[in-house]
């Protein structure tokens, strides 16, 4: 969220990406487990995709030490997601619950961003709105809560190398639900980059090949 205040949702979007190849590279340092080629080569076309969707946008960045200041943000994001996807992995070999883990993750989170938010000077107010009110609702128990119970049991199911092939899939639902309600206009960009992203899912999670181990 913070990186967006100096980058693009697209820089955003690519930056965070890159939690693909970190849970590859973070599970095999901590577990010892080896992607097989069909995950690398879906993992590739997912993100050479990625980049084609978002081509004509990053065309237009200037880029400035605020926006590398930006992106580097939203890099360290997207390696602590990494390390969360590495704990709930070793969660899961040790057999904890999800929805109880992901409570207590979730209170740890809270608890930090208050100390942090106190340390800077940030104030704590309410929106009253009713169109806060239940942003604040769907945001918290639909696209926190829920999404993140279900992310984890999947990652239980698929392993974090796969599992993190989701933060891919972000920004291609968001342009599908853009393109229906929004009037979004498809272009050869948008049509390629779906095309390879959807080609590089259909790899990864068709990969029926055990993890090895070193």
């Amino acid at each position: 969220y913070r990186s967006q205040v100096y980058i693009t949702s697209a820089l955003a979007a690519i930056a965070f990406s890159s939690i693909v190849w970190m849970n590859i590279i973070n599970a095999r340092l901590f577990f010892g487990i080896r992607g097989t080629p069909r995950l690398y080569m879906g993992t590739c076309l997912g993100i050479v995709g990625f980049l084609v969707l978002f081509g004509p946008e990053l065309s237009g960045v200037e880029y400035s030490d605020k926006v590398l200041f930006g992106f580097g943000i939203a890099l360290l994001g997207a390696l602590c997601a990494s390390f969360g996807n590495m704990v709930m992995q070793a969660a899961h070999r040790d057999e904890l619950p999800v929805v109880q883990t992901n409570a207590w993750g979730m209170l740890y989170g809270a608890i930090l961003t208050t100390l942090i938010s106190i340390i800077v000077g940030h104030e704590f107010t309410i929106d009253t709105r009713l169109t806060y009110i239940l942003s604040f609702v769907y945001l918290t128990v639909f696209a926190s809560v829920v999404a993140f119970v279900t992310y984890l049991t999947l990652l239980g199911r698929i392993g974090a190398q796969r599992a993190g092939y989701t933060a891919v899939m972000f920004p291609v639902v968001a342009l599908i639900i853009s393109t229906i309600f929004e009037g979004l206009e498809l272009n050869l960009y948008i049509l390629g980059g779906f095309g390879l992203v959807i080609a590089g899912n259909v790899l990864v999670l068709s990969d029926r090949e055990h993890a090895t181990t070193r």
